[in-house]
């Protein structure tokens, strides 16, 4: 049973990342569950196993992106730290450098940033998906609350829109990045970028 359930579990997975090469290449609205299953090397019967049709798979491609990202925000908010600020920037810089190891990453975040055009049925996903930048939007937010608290940053702009500039700008990097990865060194450039962005912010002296 054990086994039948990993097997299960992998050509999920399977699906999942044939998924995401099929709808950048295809688009979402063009693309269909047959050329999804022939990429993936298995019956459109298993396909359907997994998912009823390929707006839940678009779904749960976003959630999976989404969801250990919240994760490992939240996680630093766990206990309190004497330096919210220094541990933002090393959230932020290390998000940046995972995801130059990760390219099944690079891949479905392509997809989103530069290959969707969320009109007609995509529509409902796309209010989906802004709930979700909501939460995460919340979760930098708890950052900026303390960092306010102690001193480290002007109390004259509130937390959300510290986030909104951090988002706006990583947004740009990541842009950046993933049109051309060859041409943009992360690993070197990330912790360049987000000592210039946090540093600019601080009204400390740390």
């Amino acid at each position: 049973m054990r086994r039948t359930k990993e097997d299960a579990e992998l050509t999920k997975q399977t699906i999942l990342k044939a998924a995401v090469d099929v709808f950048t290449e295809r688009g979402v609205a063009k693309a269909s569950l047959e050329e999804i299953a022939r990429k993936a090397d298995v019956t459109r019967g298993a396909v359907y196993w997994h998912f009823k049709n390929k707006m839940e798979i678009f779904d749960v491609l976003h959630e999976n992106l989404h969801t250990p990202f919240i994760e490992r925000i939240m996680e630093g908010l766990e206990a309190e730290h004497p330096n919210p600020v220094g541990q933002l920037q090393e959230l932020c810089t290390n998000i940046f450098l995972d995801l130059d190891q990760d390219e099944q990453l690079r891949k479905t975040l392509t997809l989103f940033m530069l290959k969707c055009d969320y009109s007609g049925d995509l529509k409902c996903s796309q209010e989906k998906h802004t709930t979700a930048k909501y939460d995460k939007i919340q979760a930098f937010s708890a950052y900026y609350k303390r960092a306010i608290k102690l001193g480290q940053l002007s109390a004259d702009i509130t937390p959300e829109d510290y986030t909104l500039a951090m988002n706006c700008f990583m947004r740009g990097i990541l842009s950046e990045y993933l049109e051309a990865p060859e041409a943009f060194d992360i690993t070197t450039k990330a912790p360049i970028l987000m000592k210039i962005y946090f540093g600019g912010l601080r009204t400390d002296n740390v």
